[in-house]
């Protein structure tokens, strides 16, 4: 058998390409529980190549003045706002579903006559379900009133916390962006983004080293806030999942 000096030429520039060429990462993002995958798609993704938690701390620990914290009743107080916020919407859902229920036994019922066998059995079935329609009704208006009620309660005070949070940010942080640029000058590396898709993915082909995955999710009154560290080489495709289990838990106004 004769050999083929074409493909060892392939051979070999395929071999020196994977030896020079950058490194793959795939990025997952989903908070589902147990069995319930819950997507997150349209999540920006970055890849750092510094240790943002450390900039922002060391920042911080320089700092004049320490950093201003939540009073813990302010704390309880937004707690129970989420979860008034929560009983609200549940029973609304609920409430939805059974009005809808209605209405296609009221169309069911369309055209029957009243004696027969058919529209008595979906009339009664109406008539159960319309007593616990009239029930719901209530429960999502005092709960949507107790809702209202905790929020106006503090949003004054949950506002003034945000304006001494931005002051004291806004004087601790003004010098961050040069650091930032100075710690992505000493990597040798640069910072790039993605989005994640509908199926939650995000991609990244950059040159090996070591990066951080940031990335935020705001839910109603907290944030998920991811900052990863993760080692990408060439010829082995790195993955991570950002889940609720390796998310650190913001509080936000």
């Amino acid at each position: 058998m004769r050999n083929n000096p074409g493909l060892g030429l392939a051979l070999f520039v395929a071999a020196a390409f994977a030896a020079c060429g950058p490194g793959q990462a795939t990025i997952t993002a989903d908070i589902g529980e147990g069995n319930e995958a819950m997507v997150l798609d349209d999540v920006e993704v970055r890849l750092l190549p510094y240790d943002r938690d450390q900039v922002f701390d060391s920042m911080i620990a320089a700092a004049d003045t320490p950093e201003p914290q939540v009073p813990d009743d302010l704390l309880a107080a937004r707690d129970e706002i989420a979860d008034a916020q929560r009983q609200y919407l549940e029973t609304e859902t609920q409430w939805n579903m059974l009005r809808d229920t209605l209405a296609k036994l009221s169309s069911a019922m369309e055209g029957l006559n009243r004696a027969e066998m058919r529209y008595r059995t979906i009339f009664n079935e109406w008539s159960d379900l319309n007593q616990r329609y009239q029930g719901a009704e209530g429960q999502v208006a005092r709960h949507f009133e107790r809702f209202e009620s905790l929020q106006a309660a503090t949003i004054g005070r949950m506002d003034s916390m945000k304006i001494v949070k931005a002051d004291w940010e806004e004087q601790v942080f003004r010098d961050v962006d040069a650091v930032i640029a100075a710690k992505i000058e000493a990597s040798g590396l640069e910072e790039v983004a993605d989005t994640t898709d509908a199926a939650g993915l995000a991609r990244f082909e950059v040159p090996p080293g070591r990066y951080w995955v940031y990335a935020r999710h705001e839910l109603p009154y907290d944030e998920l806030y991811w900052n990863v560290e993760i080692e990408i080489a060439r010829g082995e495709p790195a993955t991570l999942r950002l889940s609720k289990e390796n998310a650190e838990v913001r509080p936000i106004f």
